[in-house]
């Protein structure tokens, strides 16, 4: 009889094994933390995240450091190992990070929901901890001291009393051969003795991405490797009726043409044709040539006037409740003023520099890909549950992408190059077009808001009726993936008499997260909105919003379920924000400051645009200040770096972009359409961070939102214009 394994300790979770030649592998696997679920929602139920960080330190004194997660361009790859070297207490520059491939001894390996920081903070500093503790005991071993005589700096262990000093590469091979210590005696540094975190530290690839040396998703070159395009119904769900395959297969350069059934769920892999040729531009113009005829039966009534119109007839009517608190038709009546607005904001595309595409090569009995997918676990479940392939047949190297923002997490282009793959018998590179990208993203879904808000005698908000209309899938059933609003969105909690009311436009477009999901939308009519009952009860903006959160308190979340609200730390961004700006300060005719702020991914940010808008309405937005209460920073240019982003991609969102649709497809195709920000319409931008005891959390996403409310409140205030739709462009504004 097989005798019973043994119980499993904390201590088991730790190993140490011996590298040829000497030195050392650390390896933590390490508790569960909780994890963003591959779309980046969280579940609440199942809270799982397992990551193993590896620290490899060799005889030569190579330290090298597993970067396990994707890296989009938030900066995972630097200052997910930033945090491990901070308590190694090694020298970051001479450390080798090494990308990850998809394993799985490292647990998730996604990136989105601004998880990468939160999730791993803690357990990669104890990982470093560790590292440096077993360390110490090889010295205190070779030198027969007292471990407490030793400090550590810059990749030596140091015993100052006789000016002795070991490098970890000296003491690895040592090091592997002593107990693991238990975590609970093993001493995390002081946020004050940080050498490395909260430091300037560049990305790790940007040597070689101003050189031209970095590799992208479409630089993967493979011997013998050929060239593919995958051509979808324009319509929405469409299915291929025929087309001219073997008109296609004469071309020059042209391989193979094929269709490819696929199926109707539209995260899997969807009909098409599929051309692969010699090389992409063999590939691009057979695809230029094809002509199909697609099954367009689902595109009645899909078109953006039919959306508005539809959205407009409902707000006429009662939704479904998600939030009463008070009687708010009461305190409508004895308001000194109420006002109504229409707030729209449309779909958007993600509109990656670098489309979507995958290399894939079909040997060994499976499938290996080189992917720039946002969530290459679930990736990897989606071929083997559409192939009927073993998991364990898949292998994933992951390479940097040229942009994410949530379109990355779904995996569509992974699937349809394995589509390929299987029937083409070499490497072959699957590459989309712009125009494809444009036309078939998962995209941010718009919303109308028909709102209707009082202040009372004293210019307090003593009312708010929002009834939202936003968009599910296929039926009324249920919002579509980030089309819904939550029960807690603010101000709902600030207001003693508040209902949300919610309608649902049923649409065959497929939608997403983009980059702050909910939030990117939600944070322009909140604050807009909150902005208007400001002037009406002739308060300042800023004044308003203070005293809209209260007092200094942690306001849970309703039921339980969510994320609690630290009014404290969000007035503490706004005053340092208006204290920045100069808010309150003269300003010359036509120019205008506004605010706006919000809590996303459970970061506290606020802004104050500077604008100026010319009698002809010309506007130019001169200055953005934004603040942000995330906790400890790890990497200072790197945070800096994400909400400048923050900013330009906010702004280029709400001042040009926007998806439109007829007859069941996308009218925009490319960038002369959907335009995105140049460097010239950037404005100067001022970021300063709250550092503070709370945990750190990611910084991606929360800026994001801020941004359009901030700017639109600032035209307000620079000309009396009030913007209640996006983008801006469409409101008889021109760029200065």
């Amino acid at each position: 009889m097989k005798a019973s394994p043994a119980p499993v300790t904390r201590r088991d979770f730790i190993r140490v094994s011996s590298l040829a030649g000497g030195g050392f592998v650390l390896s933590l696997a390490l508790p569960r933390a909780g994890l963003a679920q591959a779309a980046g929602a969280l579940d609440d139920t199942a809270r799982v995240f397992t990551p193993s960080p590896f620290i490899k330190i060799t005889p030569e004194g190579i330290i090298t450091i597993l970067a396990k997660n994707p890296e989009t361009g938030q900066g995972v790859k630097t200052s997910l190992p930033m945090i491990v070297a901070e308590e190694l207490d090694a020298d970051f520059s001479t450390i080798v990070i090494e990308q990850a491939g998809l394993r799985d001894d490292v647990g998730a390996q996604f990136a989105g929901g601004s998880r990468s920081t939160p999730d791993n903070y803690l357990l990669l500093r104890r990982a470093g901890a560790t590292a440096r503790a077993m360390l110490i005991a090889a010295a205190a071993q070779t030198w027969n001291v007292r471990a407490g005589e030793l400090t550590t700096e810059n990749g030596r262990v140091i015993h100052a009393a006789t000016g002795r000093s070991l490098s970890y590469g000296e003491l690895a091979t040592t090091a592997a051969t002593l107990p693991i210590p238990d975590e609970r005696d093993v001493k995390l540094k002081s946020e004050s003795e940080f050498r490395v975190l909260g430091s300037r530290v560049g990305g790790v690839d940007n040597p070689a991405i101003v050189t031209g040396r970095a590799e992208f998703g479409m630089d993967v070159r493979l011997p013998g490797m050929l060239h593919a395009v995958y051509a979808k119904s324009p319509v929405f769900g469409g299915r291929l009726l025929r087309a001219n395959l073997d008109h296609l297969r004469t071309l020059p350069g042209v391989r193979d043409v094929f269709p490819v059934e696929g199926g109707t769920e539209i995260t899997g892999l969807l009909p098409g044709v599929a051309i692969v040729a010699d090389s992409t531009w063999a590939a691009f113009a057979a695809r230029a040539q094809l002509e199909a005829v697609w099954d367009e039966s689902a595109a009645a009534g899909q078109d953006s006037p039919a959306y508005a119109a539809r959205a407009a007839a409902l707000a006429r009517t009662r939704g479904t409740e998600l939030r009463h608190d008070g009687d708010v038709d009461a305190a409508f009546t004895a308001s000194a003023k109420v006002i109504e607005a229409d707030y729209f904001y449309p779909f958007l595309n993600h509109a990656t520099l670098e489309p979507q595409g995958c290399t894939a090569w079909t040997r060994d009995g499976g499938i290996e890909f080189w992917t720039t997918s946002q969530t290459p676990g679930p990736g990897r479940d989606l071929v083997a549950a559409t192939f009927n392939l073993p998991k364990e047949k898949l292998k994933l190297n992951l390479i940097r992408a040229g942009g994410g923002f949530g379109r990355r997490l779904r995996n569509d282009s992974m699937v349809e190059a394995a589509a390929i793959a299987l029937r083409v018998n070499a490497p072959v590179k699957l590459t989309w077009t712009r125009e494809d990208d444009m036309r078939h993203c998962f995209f941010r879904p718009a919303g109308f808001h028909h709102l209707k808000g009082a202040v009372d005698a004293a210019g307090r908000l003593s009312a708010w009726h929002d009834h939202f209309v936003t968009f599910g899938y296929n039926s009324t059933a249920t919002p579509a993936p980030s089309a819904g609003m939550s029960p807690d969105e603010l101000p709902a909690r600030f207001i003693p008499n508040y209902r949300l009311e919610q309608s649902l436009i049923a649409t065959i477009v497929p939608t997403g997260p983009l980059r702050a999901p909910g939030s990117n939308g939600l944070a322009f009519v909140m604050q807009g909105f909150i902005d208007e009952l400001a002037h009406a009860a002739g308060r300042d903006p800023v004044e308003f919003r203070l005293e809209l959160l209260g007092e200094d308190r942690l306001v849970p979340p309703t039921g339980g379920r969510g994320v609690p609200y630290h009014t404290g730390r969000m007035k503490g961004v706004i005053r340092k924000a208006a204290a920045e700006s100069g808010w309150g300060s003269a300003l010359p005719r036509g120019e205008g400051r506004g605010i706006a702020f919000h809590f996303s991914h459970q970061g506290y940010v606020a802004m104050v645009a500077h604008v100026a808008v010319s009698p002809a309405g010309e506007l130019t937005v001169k200055h953005v200040t934004a603040v942000a209460d995330v906790g400890p920073i790890i990497n200072l240019s790197g945070a800096e770096n994400q909400m400048q982003g923050s900013v330009i991609d906010g702004l280029g969102m709400a001042w040009l972009q926007e998806i439109t649709f007829a007859a069941g497809r996308t009218v925009q195709s490319n960038f002369h359409d959907y335009p995105l920000l140049r460097l010239p319409e950037a404005p100067a931008i001022s970021v300063h961070f709250i550092q503070s005891d709370n945990p750190p959390t990611g910084l991606g996403e929360p800026g994001y939102p801020v941004v359009p409310p901030a700017i639109c409140n600032a035209i307000f205030a620079a000309c009396g214009k009030r913007i209640r739709s996006l983008p801006i462009a469409k409101n008889d504004l021109r760029w200065g």
